[in-house]
C-alpha cells in the first residue's frame, strides 16, 4: 500500500472526525442549559461565559458550524470518491458514496448527537473554546451568510412573534416544574408556589377577590359603640364602611387606628367621630392582573383595595393575603375561623360548598377542572348546564360527576364531586 493511499485514508478519517465535532459541538451547545450556563458564568466560569457568548449569537455560531460541516463531509467524500476509482474504475463512485454516507451518519452525525443529547452540558464545555477559534476563524465567511440571514430574517420578525416567544419562555418554565414535580425533584408544595408565581399575570383581581355578598361591612353612621362591638367579634383588621346603601362604601376602618383614637379620648366611646380617622377608600379595577395589583399594593404599602366593576359598582374586596396565598396556599392565624368547604368523604367523592374556587378545589385535590369559563364550583355547573339546577340533579362532564346537595334562592349552596375513571364530556340531568 503506498503513502499516497495512506495518507488519503488517514485524511478522510480525520475529515470525518471533523464532522463529528461540528455535529456534537451544534448539538450540546444549543441543547445546554441557558440558566445552568448563566449559573456557571456568574460564578466565574470562563468556558460557560464562552457558552453564552456563542449562543448569543446563533446566526454566527450556525453559519460557521454549516459551512464546516459541509466542507469537510464534500471533502471526504471527493477523497474517497477518487480513492475508489483509483481501484475499481467509474463504478468506485457508487461503492464510495455508499461507504461515506454510512460512515458519515453514524461516526460523524449520529453517534456525536446522541452523546452531545446526554451529555448537553458537559460537552458544551469541553468544545466552546475550540468552536470559538473555529468561529472566528471562519468569520470573514460567515459573515456573508450573516448578511443574507439578516436581511430575510428582517422580513418575518411581528410584535405577535416577540410575544411568542415570551410566552414559550414562559410555558418551558411551567413545564420544568411540572416535568420536575412528577419527577419527584421538586417537592409538590414548592411546585404549586413556583406555578402560583407564574400565574399571577394570567389572573384578575375578580378570580380571587371576596365577593360583595361575603364581604363584612358596617354603616358609617352607626353607634360607635355598634362599630366596636362589630369590629371585635369580627376576624378582620379592617372593616369597610358604607353609607345610604351597602355598595357605597365610603371609608375603610383599621382597628389600629380605632385604638388610637379610643386612647386619645381617654376610652370614652361616645366622644369617638368614626368618620374622623377612617381611611379613605382604595378602589381598583375588577380587571387588574394580580401581578399588577401585588405590585401596587407593596408600592402603596397597602394591604387592601375594593374592587370595581366598569360601572364603577363595588364587587368586592381584595387583601395582599389573598395574593399571597395564591402563591403558598393558605395562610391562617389564631383568630382565622376554619370553614370547611372542601370536604373529602370516604368513598372518594368530595362534598364542596357552592362558592368554593375552581382553583383551590384543583391545587387541593390535583385536579384539573377548567378555569377558563368559570371562577367558582357553582359556577362551572350552571356554565355547563345552561341553566340553575334543582337538588338531586346530576351532571357529568370534564370527567367528573357533580351532584346538586342544596340550593338556596338561585345561587348552588353545596355540590357533591366525584372524578370519574374515564373522561365522559356528555352533560346529563
Amino acid at each position: 500500500m503506498s503513502i499516497e493511499i495512506i495518507l488519503t485514508v488517514a485524511a478522510i478519517a480525520l475529515l470525518i472526525a471533523l464532522s463529528a465535532f461540528f455535529n456534537i459541538s451544534e448539538t450540546a451547545i444549543t441543547a445546554s442549559s441557558r440558566a445552568r450556563m448563566h449559573a456557571l458564568e456568574q460564578e466565574g466560569n470562563g468556558r460557560a461565559a464562552t457558552v453564552n457568548r456563542l449562543l448569543g449569537r446563533p446566526e454566527k455560531l450556525l453559519g460557521a458550524i454549516l459551512l464546516g460541516n459541509t466542507l469537510v463531509d464534500v471533502l471526504a467524500s471527493a477523497l474517497a470518491s477518487g480513492l475508489a476509482v483509483g481501484f475499481m474504475g467509474d463504478i468506485g463512485v457508487l461503492y464510495a458514496t455508499v461507504i461515506m454516507t454510512v460512515l458519515i451518519v453514524i461516526f460523524g452525525a449520529v453517534l456525536p448527537k446522541t452523546y452531545a443529547l446526554a451529555f448537553s452540558d458537559r460537552v458544551a464545555l469541553f468544545v466552546s473554546p475550540l468552536m470559538r477559534t473555529v468561529v472566528a476563524a471562519l468569520a470573514p465567511f460567515t459573515k456573508t451568510i450573516e448578511l443574507v440571514v439578516r436581511q430575510i430574517l428582517r422580513l418575518t420578525p411581528t410584535k405577535a412573534d416577540d410575544e411568542a416567544n415570551i410566552l414559550a419562555a414562559h410555558e418551558e418554565i411551567r413545564g420544568t416544574i411540572d416535568l420536575q414535580a412528577k419527577e419527584g425533584t421538586v417537592p409538590r408544595h414548592d411546585a404549586e408556589m413556583l406555578g402560583g408565581v407564574l400565574d399571577l399575570k394570567d389572573l384578575q383581581v375578580s378570580d380571587i377577590m371576596i365577593h360583595r355578598t361575603k364581604m363584612e361591612t358596617m354603616e358609617a353612621d352607626s353607634d360607635p359603640q355598634d362599630v366596636i362591638d362589630e369590629i371585635l367579634k369580627s376576624q378582620y383588621t379592617r372593616m369597610p364602611l358604607w353609607r345610604d346603601e351597602p355598595e357605597n362604601i365610603v371609608a375603610v376602618l383599621h382597628t389600629k387606628d380605632l385604638l388610637t383614637a379610643l386612647g386619645r379620648v381617654g376610652w370614652d366611646v361616645s366622644k369617638l367621630e368614626i368618620m374622623s380617622f377612617a381611611q379613605e377608600p382604595w378602589f381598583v379595577p375588577d380587571t387588574t392582573s394580580l401581578k399588577t395589583q401585588l405590585n401596587q399594593f407593596l408600592k402603596r404599602k397597602a394591604q387592601m383595595a375594593l374592587v370595581v366593576d366598569e360601572y364603577g359598582e363595588v364587587q368586592g374586596l381584595i387583601t395582599l393575603e389573598d395574593i399571597l396565598e395564591e402563591i403558598v396556599g393558605q395562610i391562617a392565624d389564631e383568630h382565622d375561623t376554619h370553614e370547611m368547604s372542601i370536604r373529602p368523604q370516604a368513598d372518594g367523592t368530595v362534598n364542596v360548598d357552592g362558592t368554593v374556587a375552581i382553583r383551590d378545589i384543583n391545587r387541593h385535590m390535583e385536579w384539573s377542572l377548567p378555569e377558563e369559563e368559570a371562577t367558582t364550583i357553582a359556577g362551572l355547573v350552571i356554565h355547563e348546564a345552561q341553566t340553575i339546577p334543582e337538588p338531586g340533579q346530576v351532571f357529568i362532564f370534564h370527567g367528573y360527576r357533580f351532584e346538586i346537595l342544596r340550593k338556596s334562592r338561585n345561587k348552588i349552596a353545596a355540590l357533591r364531586i366525584q372524578k370519574l375513571p374515564l373522561v365522559d364530556e356528555d352533560d346529563s340531568g
